[in-house]
């Protein structure tokens, strides 16, 4: 009796203690309880994917593959160079296919042509755009730098509040700084690649003193200060010059445009005059040498307008 009455209790207690102090089951997630599944594929993500490992494949063999990827960086597009070159042979195709659509076999081979040129021009812009940035952005970090240097923070800490301070591309710039520092490449490697990739004399100079300023120490803050005076004055010799070649880069503008203008409004006022070139092989060579003669012209008006200093 004795016994029944402890498990009595036992039990008893037990009961009481679930009610009052309930427990909360577990719930496994439903897809932890689902039955594991190969993910599925389609066609054309298959074609897809093999298309572009052939590729890099094929760029790697023919030594593409470091010159393709640094137009890719300099640009700021963050794709690998097969991927640019299926999206640009993609939309290629469609125009081709549009341009035969539209006004026959010889529009379609001009649009053909047309789209990598113009992937190539896009890239070339865009580049430009981005190290002008860069470039009209240096004043305000060299600031930031030599304000967190003041403050006592290290050169790399400095260096990674501009990357989070800062605006693109400077911010991605000096948080790739961060980031291969971190994995182990030296500081001063890593600011002469930046450099580098934007094609900055003026952060190459911040490099070098950066450099020499850990081989023999001082006041880095002033050596920043100092090289931002210089950096700002070459900005508004700069814009000077800028200003005053904007005259001429608008004359090349203009006679650059204009062949593709006079072309439009006879395609749009007397189409049959402009089908005539797609329609006899002299049409197609005449189209040649204007190609020609423009690309000449293009090299030669740039050489012009464009000064050095």
């Amino acid at each position: 009796m004795v016994f029944v009455g402890a498990a009595l209790m036992a039990l008893a207690l037990l009961v009481v203690l679930f009610l009052v102090f309930p427990t909360r089951a577990v719930r496994i997630p439903l897809s932890r309880r689902r039955p594991v599944q190969a993910e599925t594929t389609s066609a054309l993500a298959s074609v897809t994917s093999a298309l572009s490992t052939w590729l890099t494949s094929l760029i790697r063999r023919r030594g593409w593959g470091s010159g393709f990827a640094s137009a890719l960086e300099q640009a700021g597009i963050k794709r690998s160079a097969s991927e640019f070159v299926i999206l640009v042979g993609s939309v290629a195709l469609v125009g081709m296919l549009l341009g035969y659509l539209v006004g026959g076999i010889g529009l379609g081979i001009v649009s053909l042509v047309i789209v990598p040129i113009g992937a190539r021009l896009r890239l070339t812009f865009r580049a430009g755009r981005r190290r002008k940035a860069f470039a009209n952005q240096l004043d305000e970090t060299l600031q930031i730098l030599a304000g967190g240097l003041r403050a006592g923070h290290s050169l790399l800490r400095a260096i990674d509040a501009v990357s989070r301070e800062s605006d693109a591309p400077t911010s991605e710039e000096f948080a790739r700084i961060v980031n291969e520092t971190r994995l182990g490449r030296d500081l001063n490697d890593a600011l002469e690649g930046s450099a580098q990739r934007m094609r900055s004399d003026d952060f190459n100079w911040v490099a070098q003193a950066i450099a020499i300023h850990r081989e023999v120490g001082g006041d880095l803050s002033r050596v920043l200060d100092e090289v931002g005076h210089t950096i700002r004055e070459r900005g508004q010799i700069r814009r000077q010059v800028q200003a005053l070649s904007a005259e001429g880069k608008m004359s090349a503008y203009i006679l650059l445009a204009l062949p593709f203008v006079v072309i439009g409004i006879l395609m749009m006022t007397s189409p049959s005059y402009i089908l005539k070139f797609v329609q006899s092989p002299l049409g197609f060579v005449l189209m040649f040498a204007a190609a020609v003669m423009m690309t000449i012209g293009t090299v030669w008006l740039q050489k012009v307008v464009k000064i050095k200093f």
